[in-house]
């Protein structure tokens, strides 16, 4: 006889962390944010509703969780994809092109941002953390900050180049790129396109003023 094997507590957790953060983001895209409660998300997960509560304080904690796990797959397959390797962190692509790099990222996040997996929990934690401050900086540090950085390193990279100015601000010029599709995003008053990706980039890095 094999000898009895004594349960494993901490696979069994995460298999219940895992069930829980795909029942969030399920109920989310489902019903909506305000719907979405603690007891459908444990029903939906199969555990109980103690279970939740042990872990995490509230619904929006929870999303948060499940969104911030969610993302952190989808830069390490991004990661692997890019033949970052193991343990290797995604970066913004660096073929001497700033104008096709920049392209390349802002059109996947086109695509992100009109993914039904992550439109809606992307706007339920946009409007909670208005409400709740505490929500809206563990967001913007541990979600939309990591990803930022990756413009002021590109960035960066294209001055020692010398492809851009030597006195631009990265942080101001990310966001020349980025606020824009945001706005778009967030208003739904026009269509979120590649070619808007495009005209954005061509926008930012030409300028307004018509010089020689």
């Amino acid at each position: 006889m094999s000898p009895h094997k004594t349960p494993d507590s901490s696979r069994r957790s995460d298999r219940s962390r895992r069930a829980i953060h795909d029942a969030a983001l399920a109920l989310v895209g489902e019903v909506g944010y305000a719907r979405t409660t603690i007891e459908g998300i444990a029903a939906r997960a199969g555990v109980g509703k103690q279970t939740i509560y042990r872990w995490w304080p509230s619904k929006a904690a929870v999303l948060m969780d499940a969104f911030l796990d969610m993302s952190a797959r989808q830069a390490a397959e991004a990661a692997e994809a890019a033949g970052a390797g193991d343990g290797g962190e995604y970066a913004i692509p660096d073929t001497g092109d700033l104008a096709a790099d920049l392209r390349l990222v802002l059109r996947a996040t086109v695509d992100e941002l009109n993914d039904p997996a992550t439109e809606a929990p992307t706007r339920a934690l946009a409007a909670e953390g208005i409400i709740d401050p505490a929500l809206g900086a563990q967001f913007v540090e541990n979600l939309l900050e990591p990803q930022l950085q990756l413009y002021v390193a590109r960035l960066r990279a294209a001055q020692e180049a010398g492809e851009v100015r030597a006195d631009l601000d990265p942080r101001i010029a990310l966001e020349l790129l980025i606020a824009p599709l945001a706005h778009r995003w967030l208003l739904r008053t026009l269509p979120l396109t590649h070619a808007y990706a495009d005209a954005v980039v061509d926008h930012a890095l030409r300028g307004f003023l018509d010089r020689p």
